[in-house]
């Protein structure tokens, strides 16, 4: 199963979080050119609980290199494959909890939860001398912050069955919360970062993360933040819409919604949508005109019920901007 995104369309461009994808993105492939000085790179920048906790070591550090480290651990991966996770996570959900927070505010929230996973990393592996890197701290905590505010969406999954592409729903409250059983799991069952994973420090940034999402909502949006905001307001929904038509009484006619933005309303655009109609699943491109006002039908021939005749009604799509 891959997942593609969730259903839930942010009003806004992520302009904090696609920022922070391509820190990563820049930082990993600084990781890479160290060459041979790769492992001392990443012990001096990772997070190394032994440097803190055992004297010997933590006096090659200043106190500077030392809270230098609490910031960039979160900014170095293990390989290509764990920068690609972690940041394909990062990008289906941290656009929505951005859009409720707005920049300023996601920004600071996501910093303190990379930190603070950090820190329960270093207290539960205390005298661990490995160096943790990774955002996956960083990006528990806004799956955490996710979970509170949208437990009814749905992450979109993609399941390939030989060449037919299947798309499934799946609620964001199961997700997450089969997420985070395995994290425990796999934490109390493992020595600490043995596995090369720290399980504490995914539970931890989780679990910070709903409880700063609750603090976060209290403190007032910046008015330099309102004004970026209505600067990044999105012109275009998501190119992949998932219809659930209605069929009523003996209508053979199937009736669904497409969301579209003013602009695309305005300037026309197409959209790809998949139709879960019984065990059929249709991925489909529709176009939708330029000008096409509010409350427009668009009619998809033969893609309505069955009639006993062996007719098809058609599918209308009612556009809401």
């Amino acid at each position: 199963m891959i997942p593609i995104r969730d259903t839930i369309a942010s009003n806004n461009y992520p302009v904090v979080n696609t920022t922070i994808i391509g820190i990563n993105i820049v930082a990993f492939l600084v990781q890479m050119a160290q060459g041979a000085s790769l492992d001392r790179f990443i012990y001096f920048h990772g997070l190394v609980p032994a440097r803190y906790s055992i004297p010997q070591i933590s006096s090659y550090f200043s106190s500077g290199q030392q809270l230098f480290s609490l910031f960039t651990f979160m900014f170095l991966h293990g390989g290509f494959w764990h920068l690609l996770g972690n940041m394909w996570s990062l990008y289906i959900f941290g656009d929505n909890v951005e859009d409720r927070l707005g920049h300023f505010r996601y920004l600071m929230f996501y910093m303190i939860c990379g930190i603070g996973s950090g820190l329960v990393h270093l207290i539960f592996n205390f005298h661990s001398n490995i160096p943790t890197i990774g955002a996956s701290g960083a990006i528990s905590g806004v799956m955490g912050a996710y979970f509170l505010l949208y437990p009814h969406s749905k992450i979109l999954t993609l399941i390939p069955i030989l060449f037919i592409p299947w798309f499934l729903e799946i609620p964001a409250f199961f997700f997450l919360g089969i997420w985070f059983v395995l994290q425990l799991i796999s934490a109390t069952g493992s020595h600490g970062g043995a596995a090369g994973i720290a399980w504490w420090a995914h539970i931890g940034g989780f679990v910070l993360g709903m409880i700063l999402l609750r603090l976060f909502l209290k403190i007032p949006a910046m008015s330099a933040g309102q004004k970026i905001r209505r600067t990044t307001a999105k012109k275009k929904t998501h190119r992949l819409q998932v219809i659930r038509p209605i069929g009523p009484g003996d209508d053979p006619h199937l009736y669904g919604t497409i969301v579209i933005t003013p602009y695309e309303a305005l300037a026309g655009t197409q959209k790809l949508i998949n139709i879960p109609w019984g065990f059929h699943k249709r991925l489909l491109k529709v176009k939708v005109p330029p000008k096409t006002r509010e409350g427009s039908l668009l009619r998809l021939k033969g893609l309505g019920k069955l009639t006993p005749d062996g007719q098809r009604g058609d599918l209308f799509l009612k556009v809401v901007s």
